[in-house]
C-alpha cells in the first residue's frame, strides 16, 4: 500500500536507531536512543492553504528532524510512518 499525502502534508519513516557506539560498543534494544531523525517517504503536492501559497521545499529522500509531538502515526503494511505538516518540520539534515 502506498501513501499520497495532500496539501502541505509530508509523510516520514524513522531512520533506524544506531546499533553501536562511535567507539565500538554494541548498544542492547533498551539503551538505544530513538533518533529524532526521519526520511522523507512521500511529499504532497502543496498549493494554496488557509489562503496562502505553500512551496513544498523538502524532497523524497532528504532526511529531516520534527517537532518531538508534531504529526500522526499510522501503521502501514507493518511499518510505522508519520505524517506531518511541512511547518512542522524544523530542518533538512545534510552530510
Amino acid at each position: 500500500m502506498k501513501l499520497i499525502p495532500l496539501a502541505d502534508r509530508v509523510v516520514l519513516k524513522q531512520v533506524k536507531a544506531e546499533e553501536k557506539t562511535k567507539s565500538g560498543l554494541i548498544l542492547s534494544s533498551a539503551a538505544q536512543e530513538k533518533p529524532e531523525i526521519f526520511e522523507v517517504i512521500e511529499v504532497g503536492p502543496g498549493g494554496v492553504i488557509d489562503g496562502k501559497e505553500v512551496v513544498m521545499t523538502v524532497q523524497q529522500g532528504q532526511k529531516v528532524i520534527t517537532g518531538k509531538y508534531a504529526g500522526t502515526t499510522v501503521k502501514i503494511d507493518g511499518e510505522e510512518l508519520l505524517i506531518v505538516k511541512q511547518a512542522d518540520i524544523l530542518a533538512i539534515v545534510s552530510e
